[in-house]
This record gives C-alpha cells, structure tokens and sequence, in this order.
C-alpha cells in the first residue's frame, strides 16, 4: 500500500490534486451562494404574491362590506322610512297601509343589493316595525351589546356575526337616525345576510383563506376541517396534517382579519429543479477544470521528468545536455543551469584527465632529470675542496652559497611548495652571499625575522624575486652603496606583512604607475622584464591563498630615495 501511494506521489498528481480541491471548494461556495440567493429570491417572490393575495382577499372583504353598508344606507336615507320613523319619533301613529308602503322600499333594494337575505326595522324603543309579520322586541334578536355599538357608531353599519336564531346567515345593524331632526335616534336597522356572500374563490387551490371578522370569528374559511385560526395570530409557520404552512395575515380596514395558509413546498417548488442544475453544472465545470488541470500539470511537469531522465544518464557514466524546452521561465532557468552544469562537469574531467597525463609525463621527466642535480651537487662539493686547498676560501664561501642556493631552489620533496620563514630567509642569505661576490661593498642587506614566526608556512621562493628586484633595479647605474632591507612584521591574531625594502634609486610617478598596471595585467614593460616579478608573485599569492589576496601586495616608490614592497598574507597559511 504505502508502496502504491509513494508510486502517485508525483509532482503532477500533486499540482493536478490542489487544483481540483481548490476547484471543489470555489464549486461549491459559488454553488451554495447562488442556491441560496435563488432560494431566497422565489420564495420573497412568493411572499410577496401571497402577501398581494390577502391583501387582495381583504380588500374584497371590506369591498363587500361597504356594499352593504351602501344597500343599507339606501334603506335608511328613503323619504318614505325617514317621513314614517319621523312620526313615531314625534309619537304619532302609524296606519298599516302605511307600514305596507315600506316592503316595497325594502324589497326594491334588496332585489338589487347582492347578499341581503333579509331587512328589519325597529323603533327606538326596539319595537319591531318591519316585517308586517312578527311583533318581537329587538332584544330578542340580537344582545344588547350591539344595540349600544350601533349607538355609538352614530349612524355607521355595525358587523354582529353570525345570527343566533339560523347559523346560515350573518347580522349586521345600524341606528336610523332622522336627517331633517338633527340626527336624532329613531329606530334601528338589523339585516341578514347570506354565508356564501363572503366566499373568496381567487386564491390558489393549495392554498386555505380563513376570514374573521373584528371579534376574530370566522366567516369564512376552504379549510374542509374545523381549526383553530385564533393559534395562528402570532405564527408565521404552522403544521397541518404532517405539511408545513407558511401564514400570512392581513387586517382590513372595517376590522376584519385574513388568514392565508399557503404550504412551504409550493414557495420552493422550483428549487429542485435549480438544483439539479447547479449540481449539474458543477459536475460540467468540475470536468472541464479537470481536464485543463491535467493539460495544464502536463505542460509543467514534462520539462521536469524529461530533465530528470536526463540527469538519471549521470549515473551510467554519461553527462549529457538538455534539449531547450519552452516553458516557464522557471523551468527554462532550471533546465539552462543543469546545461551550464553539465557542460563545466565536462569540461572539469577533460581538464583533469589531460592534467593527470601530463603529470604522468612530468614524473616521468622529472625521474629522469634527477641525475642532473646530483650531478651538479657533487661537482661544486668538489669545486669547493678544490678551492680550500687552493686558499680560496672566500670563492669557496661562495660556491658553498651557490650549492645551497641550487639546493633549495630545485629539490624535490612532498611539501615542495610551502616552506618555514626561517627557511625562506636562509634561501635569501645564501642569495645575497652570491650577489655580494658580484657587487662587493656596494651591496648590503639586513633580514628581521621575528622568532614567534619563523615557522609560519609562506609558498616556497616568495620573498627572493622581490628581493631579486631590490637587487637588480634598486642599485642600477648606482655608485653608491644600496641597502636591502627584508622583515616580517605581525600586523593582527591572523595577519603579517613581509617588507622588501631598499634605498635605491627608486621610481617617478610614471614609472611607478607603469609596474603597477605591469603586476596587474603581466606586460613586460622593458627588457629586463621589469613588472613581471612582481606580477608572478601577485598570481602565486591568488592561487596560494584564494580569494583573500586582492589587495595583498603594496608599492610605494621614490625618485632617488628608494623603493618598498610590502605583501600581506595570513598568518594560518593557504591552500597546501
């Protein structure tokens, strides 16, 4: 198994899984944030067309009301019921034949206004006057609660509710009052009305209207059972029969009161069908993310496996280059450094192979050469005790200085290249001995060697061509005796300075900028090769001792007053 996971883990499983994870997660937010704003605007719409349906219901309610109120006005305002209601207030009497005339008034109006059943008049002290008929009190037909409202309404239609005596009708009632006697109280008006003239059909047919009137009793309701509508008042939810209902209210303005029960699947009807196509529309992108994903991871991570294939080659002994690929600059950048790396691998073990054969063919030579200083050894030691016996001790001196001088200068050992100070500096007697032969009095030197750094390793021969210098250009075409001065001095825990100093004839400005620019760029500037000492001793300083030397060698020059070079190297040596 964790063989099997190790083989997926690759760079372009892992680039194609981030981005279809990154790709689920955006999905998914946007798909959530769309189907809930979807959701949240059809069912505000549906609110709101529910919210325009009561409204609608309750103005149909108090449309029909004012109807009424209209048809019973038209009662109460006829000349012929104000003139006969006006002489039983004065306490005149009234013939039948009189109170005939009132049936035609009232079934004139009631033929022509939709819901009245039924019209009964009642004097003021609640004598009923119409119908012809029946000679109740008005106390036996309604409570006397209602009287007193129609009292206090001054004239206006008071809604009773359902009729006591026959629940298939509704009462209402009003005061007549006498227009031409300052509205003065003369009887009262109680009609009856049908139950079916509340019937509201323009709702939706899933949806349940309940209508009640101001003592919040139903007059009408679709619901097929009894309910208690008065549980509903401060809910805006409710369950019925295992379906949940949203409910809507509305008040009239005449008092009465609409109740819509409208079921929650209806208002999000249209969800599943957004739904599924939002699901499907994130499987569409999903795959479409997928498949550029997959391109996308491709076009990255081929230029890596075809490197890495390439670099693999490395271990069967062959360094080969990279074709150029375009790609991302990254990738282009990668590709371009193996390259450079591959061609200076190559060009380091071409390099070394032709050093290691031609340090063959040095060995060879220089087993080979050994003879010669043998050689040379034994015929000045035999000079030398030719010399002796001949009394020639100081020539003797000096062959002995130049069999030493030979010695240091050309043998061979495994530390050939860094010798001790102490050692440099008896090199540099042997050297001066030699030149004092040749220049007598006119030469002179003086060596200053610290004990505490005399086996401080320097590269071997790096004070002599500068003491050579000192030598050859400081007392030319000089008369006057020429003193070479060499010290070591330490200048810090890790640094010293070696000083070749003379008081020859020194250098002008021009001359000394010339040797400068001759050690830093290796042109002889005359014949007798004058810079390139100093420039020799500049490359063996930068290869001995890396990158610390670039300032390492010091040139200050006089005219007539001579010359000082000062190197400083670190006191731990370099590279050996």
């Amino acid at each position: 198994m964790l063989s099997y996971i190790k083989k997926w883990n690759t760079l372009r499983n892992q680039i194609l899984v981030i981005f279809l994870f990154v790709m689920v997660i955006v999905l998914s937010i946007v798909s959530m944030i769309t189907l809930r704003q979807v959701s949240l605007l059809i069912k505000n719409n549906a609110e709101a067309q529910i919210r325009q349906t009561a409204a609608e219901a309750s103005g149909r309610i108090d449309s029909l009301f004012e109807q009424l109120n209209t048809a019973t006005k038209f009662i109460m305002t006829n000349r012929e019921v104000q003139r006969l209601f006006e002489r039983m207030h004065v306490g005149e009497k009234v013939t039948f034949r009189e109170l005939q005339r009132l049936k035609s008034v009232v079934n004139n109006i009631q033929a022509n206004s939709e819901g009245i059943y039924s019209v009964e008049l009642y004097t003021e002290d609640l004598k009923q006057v119409f119908p012809l008929n029946d000679s109740s009190k008005m106390f036996q037909r309604v409570n006397v609660k209602w009287i007193y409202e129609a009292d206090r309404a001054k004239g206006r239609l008071v809604w009773i509710g359902e009729d006591p005596k026959n629940d298939s009708f509704y009462l209402a009632i009003r005061r007549i009052v006498l227009m031409e006697h300052n509205f003065d109280n003369a009887g009262y008006l109680l009609v009856r009305i049908n139950k079916t003239y509340f019937s509201i059909t323009e709702v939706n047919t899933q949806q349940y209207l309940f209508v009640l009137d101001s003592e919040l009793k139903p007059i009408f309701s679709n619901f097929p059972k009894p309910i208690d509508v008065l549980s509903l008042k401060n809910q805006s939810t409710t369950m019925i029969n295992q379906t949940e209902y949203m409910v809507t209210k509305k008040s009239s303005n005449k008092g009465f009161t609409v109740f819509i029960l409208t079921p929650v699947s209806a208002l999000t009807k249209g969800m599943n069908s957004i739904r599924l196509g939002i699901i499907l529309a994130g499987m569409i992108g999903l795959l479409i993310y997928f498949l550029c994903s997959l391109f996308l991871s491709n076009i990255i991570t081929r230029p890596i496996i075809n490197l890495t294939k390439t670099m693999r080659l490395a271990n069967e002994g062959l360094l080969a280059i990279n074709p150029k690929v375009v790609t991302v600059n990254e990738i282009n950048e990668l590709n371009s450094t193996y390259n450079q790396l591959v061609r200076e691998t190559n060009h380091l073990i071409k390099m070394v192979y032709q050093k290691e054969i031609i340090r063959s063919q040095s060995e060879l030579k220089a087993l080979q050469a050994q003879i010669n200083p043998h050689f040379l050894y034994n015929t000045l030691e035999s000079l030398r005790w030719s010399l002796e016996e001949a009394g020639e001790e100081d020539l003797a001196d000096v062959v002995v200085s130049m069999s030493n001088l030979f010695r240091y200068t050309i043998s061979r050992n495994s530390n050939d290249d860094w010798v001790t100070l102490r050692e440099e500096f008896c090199h540099i007697e042997n050297y001066m001995e030699i030149i004092k032969f040749r220049f007598g009095e006119r030469i002179k030197w003086r060596l200053r060697l610290p004990q505490a750094l005399e086996n401080v390793k320097i590269p071997k021969l790096l004070i002599q061509p500068l003491v050579e210098n000192a030598v050859v250009h400081g007392s030319e075409n000089q008369l006057a005796s020429c003193t070479i001065t060499v010290a070591v001095e330490p200048i810090s825990d890790h640094y010293l300075q070696i000083i070749v100093e003379d008081d020859g004839v020194g250098m002008d400005e021009e001359q000394l900028r010339a040797v400068k620019m001759a050690m830093d760029t290796g042109d002889i500037i005359s014949k007798k090769g004058k810079g390139m000492a100093l420039y020799n001793v500049k490359k063996r300083l930068q290869l001995y001792y890396k990158g610390e030397m670039s300032d390492s060698i010091t040139i200050c020059s006089y005219k007539n007053k001579g010359t000082r070079v000062i190197i400083k190297i670190p006191v731990d040596g370099g590279e050996q």
